[in-house]
């Protein structure tokens, strides 16, 4: 089993429940339609990896603000960034077909350490992307289409929430492609205070 870090030490999740399509901006960007309910898909324990690491197929980074579950309650935070086979996905699409092998691979799951907040603080979480020194993505919890309580309640009507379970809650706009050697530097803020982050070379 894959782990993370929260509050210092390894915890091991036993699977990341990520959200598609949850910020205007970035449905925008992509030409994709409004979704007319959540958007919702998983990433296995062995899709989590302690590095970015580029793929040979075309891949997307997408930075989100992520959650980590205890007795099936939000309780810490984290920057995460979820991979994405372009090329494969939209072959998928066009068949429709599930995502899982364009979502779901090895190492398509990155994050930083987490840390412990209050479940009434979510609303006010916020994160930056960088690359290369450069802003790629900002997005605040409050622009989010589906509130991160809306998105857990669809989410339980499927899936049981196990201590260490982690939710992406969605990407806003800025995804784009990556090069090896890049350099990521994720952040996450509760309003104006860092809270926690991560620096990658991708490999």
């Amino acid at each position: 089993m894959r782990h993370i870090i929260f509050e210092d030490k390894k915890v091991y999740p036993s699977k990341i429940v990520c959200v598609g399509r949850n910020y205007t901006k970035h449905i925008q960007e992509l030409k994709n339609k409004d979704p007319e309910e959540i958007v919702l898909f998983i990433k296995p324990n062995s899709s989590i990896s302690e590095y970015v690491y580029k793929p040979e197929l075309s891949c997307r980074y997408e930075g989100e603000i992520s959650l980590i579950f205890e007795k099936g309650q939000p309780v810490g935070v984290g920057f995460g960034i979820d991979l994405t086979l372009v090329e494969e996905q939209n072959r998928l699409k066009q068949k429709g077909l599930p995502w899982e092998k364009a979502k779901a691979f090895d190492r398509s799951a990155v994050f930083s350490k987490f840390v412990r907040i209050s479940p009434d603080k979510v609303e006010h979480l916020r994160m930056e992307l960088w690359i290369n020194g450069d802003l790629k993505q900002s997005g605040r919890a409050k622009d989010m289409i589906y509130s991160p309580d809306q998105i857990l309640k669809e989410a339980k009507r499927y899936f049981s929430f196990y201590d260490y379970d982690i939710l992406m809650c969605g990407t806003p706009e800025g995804v784009g492609f990556f090069n090896k050697g890049d350099i990521f530097e994720g952040k996450i803020f509760l309003e104006k205070l860092f809270l926690t982050g991560g620096r990658w070379k991708v490999k």
